[in-house]
């Protein structure tokens, strides 16, 4: 894959069963940074946002759980001003970095 098509998607989820709210966040942190409690930044191919979307389905329950993706952008082409944070930061992983 070209690093041309990674994207980055903010994942954020409300799991009110710790167990499964504890297996979704283990799986995420697999996939990609914890930059709030129940947020995540997530660099990869398209390809592998796929199999993340499979991943979450077998971990959650439609009815209950809620999870939301947030495609912001090809990671090439993100600035610093992204993100802003009020308060104690979160490192996300340098955009050298990519899951494929």
């Amino acid at each position: 894959m070209s690093r041309d098509l990674a994207r980055r998607t903010l994942v954020a989820y409300d799991v009110p069963d710790d167990k499964r709210r504890l297996r979704l966040a283990k799986c995420l942190e697999t996939y990609g940074d914890r930059v709030q409690y129940s947020v995540f930044v997530i660099d990869c191919s398209p390809a592998k946002l796929a199999r993340l979307s499979d991943d979450i389905e077998e971990i959650i329950r439609s009815e209950e759980d809620s999870v939301l993706l947030c495609d912001l952008g090809l990671v090439m082409s993100l600035s610093d001003k992204v993100f802003r944070y009020i308060g104690r930061s979160r490192d996300v992983t340098d955009d050298e970095a990519i899951v494929l």
